[in-house]
């Protein structure tokens, strides 16, 4: 489940609000160990998952970098090439 958890900082444009919020999923299903919540867990992952994702938010904001922007496009062709490497 981890592994779809991308580096979300220093990019241009910067992380949108839905990426926040499915790395703070991602974290918050790892951690619970089960992709869906029972109905009775229901709202306890969705604070989760919200508070997770507020942090995550305040922790992009503060940090600060002297290194260029990364551009998202060129990122995930360097991505592609790793995996086509990795599965061919």
């Amino acid at each position: 489940m981890c592994r779809n958890i991308r580096p979300l900082n220093n990019f241009a444009p910067p992380a949108t609000t839905e990426e926040v919020r499915a790395a703070a999923l991602q974290y918050v299903r790892k951690v619970a160990g089960a992709t869906k919540p029972s109905k009775a867990n229901e709202a306890a992952y969705a604070d989760a998952v919200r508070r997770v994702a507020a942090a995550t938010q305040d922790l992009l904001d503060s940090l600060v970098t002297t290194a260029p922007p990364k551009d998202r496009e060129a990122e995930a062709a360097k991505a592609r090439a790793r995996a086509q490497a990795r599965y061919a």
